[in-house]
Order: structure tokens, then sequence, then C-alpha cells
């Protein structure tokens, strides 16, 4: 594996999709699992005041400082609020007070500085002396409010979790309208590296559709000055598996609670074909 530069160290992926239920924590716990099962050490961070992603390795919402706390409370110190999972997989939690954070950074939003404290926050773990994470994962809400704008602005890159289904075309395009308007003000070098299409199953007409229009609507922003432009529809597909949804419910990831299921070979699979890339791009292989 090509290790990171201490330039583009760490790498900060966003995973947004504005319809929940799409398969989104899932794959921010399970990439991320199995990229720190692959040597790199990972950095989860949970914006959905939801807190699925806390509650999914058993992290209670209210029990211990999160990134709420980072983020209101400066005298909280980043790596203070860290929650070691596992051997190379650490978490920054929610709490539902985040689903009052626009109000009580009003003065900050009017100010235009909400949209940025949260990367100017969590500077100090990508800085000397921080934990030397090598990719940084975060699940934002299912909203394109400000959390969701404040995830795409620490981050370089965006993957969109998308579920196969009959409007999930005209839902990418509203999404990427977001996506477009964070790079060309608040965070320029923001890319969209890929799609990936979650509980799919290959078998019907309908995901071979949506599938196909996808790459289609990928393939004509090549060359565009759009932050999607080198984004592809990324393989493997994330079949549709009851083991993956059955995994929160035991605190698990797929790796511990099914390692043998066809969910752990998908995002083994996968994890293996962003290890290593830097920014957009394609990896052999996936659709063009």
């Amino acid at each position: 594996m090509e290790a990171a530069s201490p330039e583009t160290r760490p790498r900060r992926i966003a995973l947004i999709n504005q319809k929940g239920g799409v398969g989104k924590t899932t794959t921010t716990a399970n990439l991320g699992a199995a990229l720190a099962r692959s040597g790199e050490r990972v950095l989860l961070i949970d914006l959905d005041p939801q807190s699925h992603l806390s509650l999914h390795f058993g992290v209670a919402p209210e029990s211990a400082a999160g990134v709420y706390d980072v983020l209101v409370d400066e005298t909280v110190r980043p790596a203070d609020a860290l929650h070691e999972i596992e051997p190379g997989l650490a978490l920054l939690p929610a709490s539902v007070n985040l689903a009052g954070l626009e109000t009580e950074l009003a003065d900050a939003l009017a100010a235009g500085e909400a949209q940025t404290r949260l990367r100017d926050r969590l500077a100090p773990l990508w800085g000397p002396g921080g934990p030397g994470f090598d990719t940084v994962l975060v699940d934002c809400p299912p909203s394109l409010g400000l959390l969701t704008v404040s995830g795409l602005v620490l981050a370089s890159e965006v993957l969109v979790p998308l579920q196969p289904h009959f409007l999930a075309l005209q839902s990418l395009s509203r999404l990427l309208e977001t996506v477009q308007q964070v790079a060309a003000g608040l965070n320029p070098s923001l890319a969209v590296t890929g799609v990936i299409l979650c509980m799919h199953d290959g078998q019907t007409v309908l995901a071979r559709d949506v599938a196909a229009d996808v790459a289609r609507f990928l393939a004509e922003a090549r060359g565009q000055p759009v932050p999607w432009r080198d984004a592809r529809l990324l393989d493997p597909p994330i079949r549709r598996n009851v083991r993956l949804a059955e995994s929160p419910g035991h605190g698990a990831t797929i790796f511990d609670y099914a390692p043998s299921s066809a969910g752990a070979a998908d995002y083994t699979a996968l994890a293996e074909r962003l290890r290593g890339r830097r920014g957009a791009g394609s990896p052999e292989g996936d659709a063009p």
C-alpha cells in the first residue's frame, strides 16, 4: 500500500446522501473497518444527530464528549473526544444536541464562520503530534444543511452511497448541486470520487438500469468543470445482505458479526479499490 505523504494525510472523505436508508452509515462503518484491517489508521466522524454510526459501535449519545462538544466548547480538545473502537479504528461520536447546532451557532453562521468550524477545530488531529490518521470517513446526516456542508468543507473527497431505486438519478443530481456550491466557494479542492450502489440486486432489471444510468451520467461529466468530472460508479456494488442489517444490533461490523458473508466480501473489495488512491479518479476495473 502506498503511504500518504505528509501533505495529503489524512485522506478525508465525506459520505453524503440527502435520503435516509440508502446504506450511508452501514458503508461508513464497514468501509472504515475494512480499511483499518488493511493496516490503515482510520477515523470515523458521526455528524448525524440520530447518532446511528455511534450506536452501531455501542457508543451511547451523551455518554461522553463528541463532535458536538468539540464544535461548541473550545476547551474540549478533539483528541480527548475520540473513542478507540478497535486497533486502527477510532470514532468521534455524535449526539442529539447536533440537531440544534444551527441555532446555537447563529452568530457564527451569520458571519460565515459556522461552515468552517468543524475543519478548523479538527485541524490539530492532522497536525504534528496528532494521531496520524491515514483516512477520515465523515458520516453526514440525510439532509443538505449546516452539518453536511461542514462535512464537505472538511473533506477533500465525496462518496455517494446510492440505493438503486426509480428516482436515484434525480436524487444524485440534486446532491451534486450542493457539492458544486461548496466547491465553488468554501472548498475549491473538493471532488467526487464515486458512487457506491448499496442494497444492490443485480438480478433485477431496475438495479441494472439504475447502474447504467448513473455510469452514463458520470461519463457525460468527463472534462467538464464540475467536481464529479472524474467520478466513477465504484465496483463492486454492495449486495443486499441481511447480515449487514443485523450487525448494528450486535454492536459489531460485518467482519466481526459475519466475516464469511457477502457483505464482508463486498466491503473488503471496495476498500481494496479505494486504498492508496489520493483524490478522485477511477481504479482499474471501475465502471467507465
